[in-house]
């Protein structure tokens, strides 16, 4: 995306401008936000002393998840670009999460973005940020909290309609009997996916709940599933690394069931263009990243809100098939998509 460059700045101040900053920190509590936390009222601006601005991109993915490394890569592309210093932190635990968030609120921070997986454990934090005037915009899970939780924007897929969009497919597919596999339970974004895949497949859907941060564990409750019943001819998993663990326990239990998933990874490239897995949908991580953090840079530089603040900027779901994996492969080998 084309961005202004930021705004020249010297290195020091005039004295009268650093008084008058701090006259209005002290006597009218000025912040970047105004009265409903959105930026409706004073003017954003950099920081005050010429320095670098702090960003902190807090999410909740646990150990292992390769999917949290493009989100990663694409946060510090953006940063490099805007000359940012950033922070990235991850907890799979909610109230962990949330007291990384505290810590960036601490850390008096000048922006931070937020995944909102468990909207509730959020509340608290984000609402301290909006007190302390840090802005906070939210990516990756949370489509329906962000707004309610008073971010300034949200990037990211609308799962429900991500879910929809693999019913509607597994029926071009002619598939009967799908097995939605949850990674992690309580995670509002997976369980709008299985949903939405519910909600337009034409055939049966069941839920079944899995330990994602132990990939073992994965591999056999999918297998001992499939044995368990065979009439499953689909297996759907909701991130790259399960499906290739489900493609393990087709093999394990004997099974003819086919694998989709959501998410991209490289070596989930080389299983669709093997025909080993059906499709996947790309929400593009890498890209959520980057537009997170070069939108609370664009915020704090020039006042821009993606989205106007009452619409979010979508970043999925594309279908990436054995038939157009070619194009992005090349990305996926360099670790960005």
């Amino acid at each position: 995306m084309k961005t202004p460059p930021p705004p020249p700045h010297s290195p020091r101040l005039p004295r009268t401008a650093v008084l008058a900053a701090v006259l209005c920190l002290l006597l009218s509590g000025c912040s970047s936000f105004g009265a409903d936390g959105k930026g409706s009222g004073a003017e954003p601006a950099a920081r005050a002393d010429g320095g670098r601005l702090r960003v902190a991109l807090v999410a909740h993915g646990g150990k292992g998840d390769a999917f949290w490394d493009l989100v990663r890569k694409g946060a510090e592309a953006a940063a490099a670009k805007d000359d940012i210093d950033l922070t990235f932190a991850s907890d799979s635990d909610a109230a962990a999460q949330a007291e990384l968030v505290r810590d960036a609120v601490r850390d008096k921070v000048d922006g931070i973005a937020v995944t909102l997986a468990k909207p509730q454990a959020m509340k608290g934090p984000v609402a301290e940020a909006r007190r302390a005037g840090i802005p906070v915009v939210g990516l990756n899970s949370g489509i329906d909290a962000w707004q309610p939780a008073g971010l300034l924007e949200y990037f990211g897929q609308d799962e429900s309609v991500a879910g929809q969009a693999v019913g509607d497919k597994l029926d071009a597919l002619k598939a009967k009997h799908a097995l939605c596999v949850v990674h992690e339970r309580g995670n509002v974004a997976l369980e709008a996916r299985c949903a939405g895949v519910k909600k337009t497949f034409d055939g049966t859907t069941d839920n079944l709940y899995v330990e994602g941060t132990d990939m073992k564990a994965v591999t056999g409750a999918i297998t001992a599933r499939l044995r368990q019943d065979p009439t499953i001819d689909e297996v759907v998993t909701l991130g790259a690394q399960f499906a290739l663990a489900a493609v393990e326990s087709v093999h394990e239990a004997g099974s003819k069931a086919q694998v989709a998933t959501f998410d991209l990874n490289k070596d989930l490239v080389k299983a669709v263009r093997g025909g080993d897995v059906q499709f996947a949908v790309d929400q593009q991580p890498y890209l959520q990243g980057y537009l997170a953090v070069d939108a609370l840079w664009l915020y704090r530089t020039n006042g821009n809100i993606s989205g106007g603040g009452v619409a979010p900027v979508l970043t999925g779901p594309a279908f990436v098939t054995k038939g157009n994996v070619a194009a992005v492969a090349r990305f996926a080998a360099s670790g960005t998509r």
